[in-house]
């Protein structure tokens, strides 16, 4: 009788990815709204602070991975300008958009969001 023996399962392919560095500071303060809002009775109270830390987050990988980019090209001060500009407006509105998704947010969705941070930054 052939004797089989089982393979372990396969991990997944990992996916690729790409990512940003931000300030010790703001992971501190990230850190810190996730957790009261985590531990929170009512997680709602706390839908402003993660709104803020949302658009805090999205306006650094904006610079991030497009104006850091630029300044690293020697690409002049006039497409700077122009790029810091653009990216102004963009986050301007990128912001009131977050504030209002997630100040419409219940609990879950709120805790949903708030995990789904934690896992980009482990």
């Amino acid at each position: 009788m052939p004797t089989t023996t089982k393979r372990a399962p396969r991990s997944p392919k990992p996916k690729p990815f790409l990512r940003f560095y931000h300030s010790d500071s703001l992971r501190a303060k990230t850190l810190s709204v996730l957790t009261k809002m985590e531990k929170a009775k009512d997680p709602t109270k706390h839908r402003d602070a993660l709104a803020g830390i949302v658009v805090e987050l999205t306006d650094a990988g904006m610079d991030y991975f497009y104006l850091r980019p630029l300044k690293i090209a020697k690409a002049g001060f006039f497409t700077e300008q122009s790029a810091n500009l653009g990216m102004g407006a963009t986050t301007r509105v990128l912001a009131s958009v977050i504030r209002n998704l997630i100040g419409r947010m219940d609990t879950p969705q709120l805790l949903a969001v708030s995990a789904y941070i934690r896992g980009l930054m482990e």
